[in-house]
């Protein structure tokens, strides 16, 4: 663990490779189009510089809302956290990206998983496949977001823009490998290993430290190139009793609160507290890039605050 915070504080500490802080909301409370938008607008007024959606069944559907988030925003990036590309096919999926990408004028980030819960598979009537086979499944989907190849002409503005930047999450071997070599952003779980189809379990920080790694050693001299993101579930400013810190995750770790606030998915303490816990993670880890779930949208916004 020293070596990979060592080679974290020297590479934070070199101008040329060091990133500014980027900040991500997950809006997915179902709502009509009016509340959403005031909400979606709301978030780029409070500093987010990545709004997204999420992909479950339940929940609004993804395309169609990054759409309404485009006309509803000026400077905003807008993204999925993350789309089970399992779900869809790979040309038809990367034509309708492609497209939602030229109509906001280039400001998709498109977050990709494989898919990690049987149950939204049985709940769609879809087949539940092995991980080397999802994870092959989103390999093809990158290669085709990659290439552009929509089987749609493409305008001269359109042959102007950047593609999308592709965001590859996940904790699996596979996955991050694959991650490694394509994306442009890797984003962590946070997760523990788990048997495949069985959900999400909060991974401890020795869990956190170990993925990290990984993809160090993996990205090499790439690392220059990519972001690395991870979501931050809980925010406890002032006035959070520590009960409530104990319970952040219906304890699902047998951890006491101080090693609780050592995770890199919670922040605690005052917005300038919480602040430094971010640029200790940037050191240690080399994240950059922090995403919230909506119900912490206004509490995460005094930290970012603090950070400007």
């Amino acid at each position: 663990m020293t070596d990979v915070h060592d080679a974290q504080v020297a590479r934070a500490a070199h101008p040329a490779h060091d990133r500014p802080f980027r900040f991500g909301v997950c809006l997915f409370t179902p709502r009509g189009r009016k509340e959403w938008v005031e909400r979606v607008r709301l978030a780029e007024e409070l500093g987010y510089d990545v709004v997204s959606v999420s992909d479950h069944l339940g929940m609004p559907a993804p395309l169609p809302t990054l759409v309404l988030a485009s006309e509803a925003t000026e400077q905003v990036r807008i993204g999925t956290l993350v789309l089970n590309t399992t779900f869809y096919q790979p040309a038809v999926l990367a034509r309708d990206i492609d497209t939602i990408h030229r109509y906001s004028g280039g400001r998709v980030e498109v977050g990709l998983g494989a898919g990690y819960d049987r149950k939204q598979f049985d709940a769609a009537g879809l087949p539940w496949v092995g991980a080397a086979d999802r994870v092959a499944h989103l390999e093809e989907t990158v290669r085709r977001l990659k290439g552009r190849d929509t089987g749609v002409e493409q305008s001269a503005e359109a042959g102007q823009l950047s593609p999308p930047q592709i965001m590859i999450a996940g904790r699996g071997d596979r996955l991050l490998g694959l991650a490694a070599s394509q994306a442009d952003i890797i984003a962590f779980t946070g997760t523990a290993r788990v048997r495949d189809g069985e959900g999400l379990r909060l991974g401890d920080l020795a869990e956190v430290t170990d993925r990290v790694r990984l993809v160090h050693e993996l990205l090499g001299e790439r690392i220059h190139e990519v972001e690395l993101n991870i979501p931050i579930h809980r925010v406890l400013l002032p006035g959070t009793g520590s009960t409530v810190v104990s319970d952040v995750w219906q304890n699902t770790l047998d951890l006491k609160p101080e090693e609780l606030s050592e995770l890199p998915s919670l922040l605690m303490g005052t917005p300038e507290e919480c602040a430094e816990q971010l640029r200790t993670r940037h050191k240690r880890f080399g994240i950059t890039y922090f995403s919230v779930l909506e119900p912490e949208m206004m509490a995460f916004s005094k930290v970012i605050e603090a950070l400007r």
